[in-house]
């Protein structure tokens, strides 16, 4: 027996679907899709007024296990992945020990397989213990399961490093997720300017993330190579990847809601729940970053989605940890500040969400809603309006800016390999 969800719009951006269809799924695959479907022996789910896309891809998180279980935990994370509709999510290696050896990789794959809920596909580090000193085995920890390199908030400082693992990561087909900052001036708890100086606390440069990321694009454009650049938050990088991306680089980048919808104001009201790194910018970062997501420079949206507890977070914007929480706010914060304003529509959120990070992390099958392809689905309603509260949070941290906030758009069913994930009650 087959699960079909009857009477809702599928929007695929391969086919450029925007359309009302039933969608029939059999085991884990989508095997038809079709208006009117007949129903015969299958379970029935009404979409009606709800709109079916691939499954949300989400490229950039942590989950803190292991090592950091009171933050969260594979299982807490990936009930919180599923509560927002992302049926696949990419842990980063800042947990202790690092997945800097296939043992700890393969641990990590192993309890995400246990706990069942979405494709949990950890990045490994670039380094070992992300120290910056000693590259990992490329090889050996591709075949053990890394979905990519990243020494994520650590970034590879020396040049000659960095240069030498994007060779390696490219020679193997996988590439480099770098998360730019350059140490020496970025030292601060929040953005630099007026609201840092009007709370007193030191405020970090732009620059911090603009220089690393101009190295890391000259030394892709310069050896021909692939390099992958981390939540990009300010004018200057959009210009820059924009650039390189019209010259021809094989750059691409990923942002967060965040960065599209709060600006640094955001810390007068909720503190350190709005700091995160990078940090939240300017106005005028904000809308390259809109820009950049509406022609194209941006590739991808994802959550860096990065649980802390209450006690750590209360610690005041110096001395607490940096990161949000945002698997269960991104589609309706994507929904709520870009579709509803008209900067994208909902092919472009698909895009964004789905497809892209889908090919950017060489996921067959997946990203798409297609005769054949793995039955991941994500199940929204475009115009569910409400008020996202604490009570509602299924993370197992809850430091989030999005308390209190209006938001549009609610994930109704999440799909994984044809097996129905979550369900709003």
């Amino acid at each position: 027996m087959g699960i079909l969800l009857k009477n809702g719009t599928v929007i695929d951006y391969v086919s450029n679907t925007e359309e009302k269809l039933d969608v029939l799924v059999e085991n884990d695959k989508i095997i038809k899709i079709d208006k009117d479907i007949e129903t015969t022996g299958n379970n029935v789910i009404d979409c009606s007024g709800l709109y079916i896309m691939p499954g949300m891809i989400d490229m950039h998180c942590h989950l803190r296990e292991p090592g950091g279980e009171h933050k969260e935990t594979i299982e807490t994370g990936s009930k919180s992945a599923v509560a927002g509709g992302f049926t696949t999510i990419c842990p980063m290696p800042n947990t202790k020990p690092t997945p800097d050896s296939a043992i700890v990789l393969s641990e990590i794959i192993k309890r995400a397989k246990e706990v069942n809920l979405c494709n949990v596909f950890p990045f490994s580090s670039v380094t070992k213990g992300e120290k910056g000193e000693e590259l990992v085995d490329f090889e050996e920890q591709l075949k053990a399961g890394a979905i990519g390199f990243s020494d994520d908030g650590m970034p590879v400082e020396k040049a000659n490093m960095i240069r030498e693992a994007m060779i390696r990561a490219n020679e193997i087909g996988s590439f480099i997720s770098e998360h730019c900052e350059e140490k020496s001036v970025a030292k601060g708890a929040i953005n630099a300017g007026k609201v840092a100086r009007e709370l007193g606390v030191e405020g970090v440069l732009p620059e911090a993330e603009e220089i690393m990321a101009a190295r890391d694009i000259v030394i892709a454009e310069t050896n021909h190579l692939h390099t992958h650049i981390c939540h990009i938050s300010t004018e200057t990088s959009v210009n820059m990847i924009r650039s390189a991306k019209e010259r021809g680089v094989n750059v691409t980048c990923e942002t967060c809601p965040h960065y599209f919808t709060f600006t640094v104001d955001e810390v007068l009201e909720s503190g350190a729940n709005a700091k995160m790194n990078p940090p939240l910018r300017e106005e005028k970062d904000k809308k390259a970053i809109i820009k950049g997501l509406k022609d194209g420079t941006i590739d991808a949206i994802i959550t860096d989605h990065a649980p802390h507890a209450e006690d750590e977070k209360a610690k005041g914007l110096s001395g607490a940890p940096n990161g949000i929480i945002g698997f269960e706010t991104a589609l309706s914060a994507t929904i709520t500040n870009l579709v509803k304003p008209g900067y994208i529509n909902y092919m472009d959120m698909v895009r964004l969400m789905s497809y892209s990070p889908a090919k950017l992390l060489n996921l067959e099958n997946r990203g798409e809603v297609r005769e054949g392809a793995i039955a991941d689905l994500t199940i929204f309603d475009p115009n569910k309006e409400y008020t996202y509260t604490k009570e509602m949070i299924v993370s197992k941290s809850k430091n989030t800016p999005w308390i209190g906030k209006k938001l549009t758009g609610m994930v109704e069913y999440t799909m994984v390999s044809g097996r129905l994930v979550f369900e709003r009650k």
